[in-house]
């Protein structure tokens, strides 16, 4: 069982890294509870991606790809990734501990949509979709429907 102490000093490393990742992006919130994972894949997104965010982030869309789409981006360090509207693009991608990730859907937000159709709540609740199955439906996306990484 941790000790306080242990508790004490593992929220000391994770606000250490909150303020730290404040600092380098501050168009960023960062909050622990609930927005900290969804901000660090939108910064990951804009690095690799041909993606400029917005300045305030909507419900549907948090950003332009490059190609004047809008994109919705989500990550997730789990299994599976979150879908609830239809945005125009989405891209999600699963994060590693040690910020490297994988790109586990790229491509716009119908087909998952359209997928999942049958699913009670589609389009109205926020539900969860398992990682395999999105890559699954994103190797049918062709290219010229993917969001570009930057230099390729």
């Amino acid at each position: 069982m941790p000790t306080r102490q242990e508790i004490a000093k593992a929220l000391e490393s994770i606000f250490f890294g909150i303020s730290h990742l404040k600092d380098s992006f501050p168009d960023r919130q960062f909050t622990i509870d609930g927005r900290l994972v969804g901000d660090i894949g939108e910064v990951i997104a804009v690095m690799v991606y041909e993606i400029e965010l917005d300045e305030v982030s909507q419900p549907t869309h948090d950003g332009t790809a490059l190609n004047g789409g809008r994109v919705q981006i989500k990550a997730t360090f789990q299994d599976a990734l979150t879908f609830k509207t239809v945005p125009e693009y989405y891209l999600g991608i699963k994060i590693n501990r040690d910020g490297t990730f994988e790109e586990i859907y790229n491509g716009p937000g119908q087909p998952i949509f359209d997928y999942y159709s049958h699913r009670s709540g589609i389009g109205e609740k926020l539900l969860r979709f398992p990682n395999e199955q999105l890559k699954a439906l994103s190797v049918k996306v062709p290219d010229e429907q993917r969001i570009r990484t930057r230099g390729g």
